[in-house]
């Protein structure tokens, strides 16, 4: 431990505070704060009720008004410390309010009611988590069926991309052949495409194969991708040819070439590939929104588009949801960071 707090703590200057440590630690608190501040928040807000999360100023944490059973009161009453006009501090509970007077009573003798204003009183808080906004989607609102439809298409795409975008890269990394470097071009070129340019034809492909209202149809038009073919290729490059050239000399067949040799090899680049596929179906709206009109076959992001209504946001649903959807891209990233670092740093070499 005390290696570790030297580690942190070491400065520049020696002894004596240089000016670089300190914008070095004002830098990474701050950037602590923003990358880690939001999801927080989030995390803490989703245990929040409807009412707390309407309230102002927002805290972080779930606190709600506590709530007293006073006879002759169907509902339980919020709880309030008041301010009496003689200075004394009370707990009155709240029966009314009538616009800036609160008709309170004691709970102890509800027979008095005493008429405060609004700015003489202060909620008496504490902590409590609705557990409910996380049961309740899976119980009411058939969001086990979303959970599922998002696994599948995550899971089955990502493998597909991987599968299809190491063949490319292989046969553009170790033929040679002519316009390889133009169809390598080619594909770099369509990133500066965006989809809403190829959004009515790809519809209308869909549509024609009988994809449309179908878990494939949300699939297969994307799992060939330019960034994956980019990575893969260049990773590859760093693969010896005579590795290649060797297994020829054996009698291995272009397939085992590839799926002994060059896809052994290219497990970081693939890792990396995985992660950005993950996060990116997982996260994707857009498209499964076109392809998928009925219900029972819409995927997370879609599904968490049921609690917003044109009138009605059910915010505190929708927070809850939004952590869910978050637990298996962290999990994936948590598993498979040590790539990530190793597959970046080798598409750049050659």
């Amino acid at each position: 431990m005390s290696r570790v707090a030297q580690f942190l703590f070491r400065r520049r200057g020696g002894k004596g505070w240089h000016w670089t440590d300190i914008v070095t630690w004002v830098w990474l608190v701050g950037g602590l704060f923003i990358m880690f501040g939001p999801a927080v928040w989030l995390v803490g807000s989703s245990f929040k009720s409807p009412a707390a999360l309407a309230e102002f100023p927002p805290t972080i944490l779930p606190y709600v008004t506590q709530k007293v059973t006073v006879e002759g009161f169907d509902k339980p009453l919020d709880l309030y410390e008041v301010t009496l006009p003689d200075g004394v501090k009370a707990k009155l509970a709240e029966v009314r309010r009538i616009g800036v007077v609160s008709q309170m009573i004691d709970p102890g003798n509800p027979g008095e009611v005493i008429k405060v204003n609004i700015s003489q009183r202060s909620p008496v808080r504490e902590m409590s988590f609705a557990s409910e906004n996380y049961t309740e989607p899976f119980t009411h609102f058939d969001f086990v069926r979303y959970l599922w439809n998002s696994v599948f298409v995550t899971v089955v795409a990502t493998l597909i991309t991987l599968v299809v975008n190491s063949m490319a890269a292989f046969a553009l990394s170790k033929y040679e052949f002519r316009g390889r470097t133009v169809a390598m071009l080619v594909i770099l070129a369509t990133l500066m495409v965006p989809l809403s340019v190829i959004m009515v034809p790809l519809y209308s492909i869909v549509s024609a194969l009988g994809l449309f209202n179908n878990l494939w149809g949300v699939i297969l038009p994307t799992v060939a991708t330019p960034t994956g073919v980019f990575i893969l290729r260049q990773y590859m490059l760093t693969i010896p040819d005579e590795l290649v050239d060797a297994a020829r000399m054996d009698k291995a067949s272009e397939w085992q070439i590839y799926w002994r040799i060059i896809l052994p090899l290219t497990a970081p680049a693939l890792a990396v590939l995985a992660i950005f596929s993950v996060v990116w179906r997982w996260n994707d709206f857009l498209w499964p929104l076109i392809v998928l009109s009925r219900k029972e076959l819409y995927t997370l992001q879609v599904g968490l588009s049921i609690y917003s209504g044109e009138l009605n946001v059910q915010w505190h649903f929708i927070l809850a949801m939004t952590v869910v959807t978050m637990i298996p891209v962290v999990l994936v990233f948590i598993f498979l960071q040590r790539f990530i670092t190793t597959g970046i740093a080798g598409t750049g070499l050659k």
